[in-house]
């Protein structure tokens, strides 16, 4: 591996340790060009805390976005997770139209405009959660994957909504609102209430029926992965912290502005081992 997949690796271990411990049940022939995928989303997604005003976070994006459109990268190598990533690309003929497409969500970001409704969420988490797993299926699977289709849209929409319940309060605090506004307004939940961090009844039924929809996606990835060939379902092992965080939305729901702890890292690597046991044969 070189030096660019060790990098690579290594941040996506720094900025989305979940997504790192999924990988780690890739088979080693392909470990590293999923890491490199995962690891260009998890640079991209670290670059709203990294910036205090949409405009430097904007020029951050477009720099890859020259970079991606570009026909020659030269330079641009010498970032380890863009050489890492165009090496990826290349080796296995992967299209960099659903790179484009996921930095364009991603401008959603840098605003405080609020996520409208299930629909325009469910687009977002597509572009930005669901082609990580589609992308680990192509390379794992050697080429486009059709099958691999619904298990990864199921499962990004279902950990961004988890996600984004447990990083709640959080946003709030910054005034804004990733998850559904169409949800908590038919709640009786306003706005304001929510950047104000107003705990009541309706933000927590709100988050509970958000909740129940990752519930729906999960079980439809999982329905999904269980009907794709053996060799392409280790991409999808991040179900099993999917599963462990929807499982503990209770206690975050009952204090939605409040961030808790998720279970150890150890606990977190063992749910991913002991659900490719069971579900890769």
């Amino acid at each position: 591996m070189s030096d660019s997949f060790a990098l690579a690796a290594d941040q996506l271990r720094e900025l989305d340790r979940d997504r790192y411990t999924a990988s780690l049940v890739i088979p080693s022939d392909h470990r590293a060009a999923v890491q490199s995928i995962f690891a260009f989303s998890a640079e991209i997604a670290a670059v709203r805390e990294r910036v205090s005003e949409p405009g430097p976070g904007e020029i951050r994006l477009q720099w890859w976005v020259d970079a991606i459109e570009g026909e020659g990268h030269g330079a641009i190598a010498s970032n380890p997770i863009a050489d890492a990533l165009f090496r990826t690309l290349g080796t296995h003929a992967l299209p960099s139209g659903p790179l484009l497409r996921l930095l364009a969500a991603r401008r959603f970001d840098f605003y405080h405009d609020a996520m409208p409704d299930v629909g325009q969420f469910e687009g977002y988490a597509g572009e930005t959660v669901s082609v990580l797993y589609q992308y680990a299926a192509m390379i794992l699977g050697g080429g486009a994957v059709d099958a691999a289709a619904d298990a990864a849209g199921h499962l990004g929409v279902a950990q961004a909504l988890a996600g984004h319940i447990r990083a709640f309060g959080y946003n709030a605090s910054r005034g804004q609102l990733f998850l559904p506004l169409a949800i908590f307004t038919a709640n009786g939940v306003r706005e304001a209430d929510i950047y104000a961090g107003k705990d009541s009844d309706a933000v927590r039924a709100a988050l509970t029926q958000i909740g129940e929809l990752a519930q729906t996606h999960a079980d439809k990835a999982a329905v999904a992965i269980s009907q794709l060939d053996a060799s392409i379902k280790p991409a999808f092992a991040s179900l099993a912290l999917v599963r462990s965080d929807i499982s503990a939305l209770d206690r975050q729901i009952a204090q939605p502005f409040t961030a808790l702890s998720s279970s150890s890292a150890f606990s977190r690597l063992w749910s991913v081992i002991w659900w490719t046991l069971r579900n890769v044969r």
